[in-house]
């Protein structure tokens, strides 16, 4: 989980071209763990608008509504009953956030934030630059996500960029699923299936619950960390990327390992993993306030409260 990168790594593997914008792969980067280099599933050029669907029914990847950060991947989300007049929620990992990594059993809420994010669009150029006010959410425990609230709603960002944000699915992963990890950071989407669930996921102190376990083929490296992970059939986010093990190693940094409801651990070098997102949209009300108190919301609660 050794995803948040550098800047100086940025800059040794992507090089000032890519630090000022350029839409080029980065196949030949170095991943943050020292692994296998990324594999270019699909790039930029060839993703057609967002919302374009196939004869087959399934969606095309596009970068529109996903958002770079300095050293991580994210996207800008709504909740299937946000609206346009709503400050608008951009989300990535907890381990994302940039005041370091949450400890294992710390939620934190209604933190000023001042971060900026780079918006994409549909080829992954730039569609403007986007600044919170607020971490309404952040935790690494049970899940792996933080929810920054922005300075301009989503009729506002959609004015001045004409992108609209992409939709939190309010149902489980489904295995079997064709998904598109849309990385912003390197401009690249990894294009795999749900393979299965961890019951638990455990790396090092943190444990997530009821993870998303991929096929082989999206080998996700250091900065996809918070990238969306979109159901192609819907188009909506079922989960967000957050881990690989890198080196076969036993629940440890950078190596999760699963563990079932008997407490035997299984080790799967190579593989990776999301954290479903489908319990979050129940923990937001009218306005896209947070309201961990509300029925159905099952998010980890600070310290303190009930």
């Amino acid at each position: 989980m050794r995803k948040p990168l550098l800047a100086t790594l940025t800059a040794l593997t992507l090089g000032a071209a890519a630090l000022a914008g350029t839409t080029g792969t980065a196949a030949a980067a170095v991943p943050s763990g020292g692994g296998q280099a990324a594999s270019a599933v699909a790039t930029p050029g060839a993703h057609p608008d967002e919302g374009t669907v196939t004869p087959t029914g399934v969606r095309a990847a596009s970068f529109a509504g996903t958002v770079a950060l300095s050293n991580c991947s994210g996207s800008l989300v709504r909740m299937p009953n946000s609206q346009p007049a709503d400050l608008a929620l951009v989300m990535t990992n907890g381990h994302c956030l940039e005041t370091g990594f949450p400890s294992a059993g710390q939620v934190i809420t209604g933190k000023s934030s001042t971060r900026s994010f780079t918006l994409l669009n549909a080829s992954a150029g730039s569609a403007g630059t986007l600044k919170a006010s607020q971490v309404v959410y952040s935790t690494m425990t049970d899940t792996d996500v933080t929810l920054y609230r922005l300075t301009k709603t989503y009729a506002q960002i959609q004015q001045s960029s004409g992108i609209a944000p992409l939709t939190l699915a309010a149902t489980h992963p489904v295995q079997g699923h064709a998904v598109n990890v849309v990385s912003a950071y390197w401009k690249k989407v990894y294009s795999c299936s749900v393979d299965g669930f961890a019951y638990r996921l455990k790396e090092d102190q943190w444990t997530w619950k009821d993870a998303v376990r991929y096929t082989p083929e999206c080998q996700v490296i250091g900065g996809t960390s918070g990238s969306p992970v979109i159901d192609t059939t819907t188009g909506e986010i079922t989960a967000i990327n957050n881990t690989t093990n890198e080196s076969g190693g036993r629940c440890t940094l950078d190596n999760p390992c699963e563990v079932n409801e008997q407490g035997t651990v299984t080790v799967r070098e190579g593989i990776g993993y999301a954290e479903e997102t489908y319990g979050i949209p129940a923990c937001f009300t009218t306005g896209n306030k947070l309201n961990l108190a509300a029925a159905g919301c099952a998010l980890p609660k600070p310290a303190g409260t009930r």
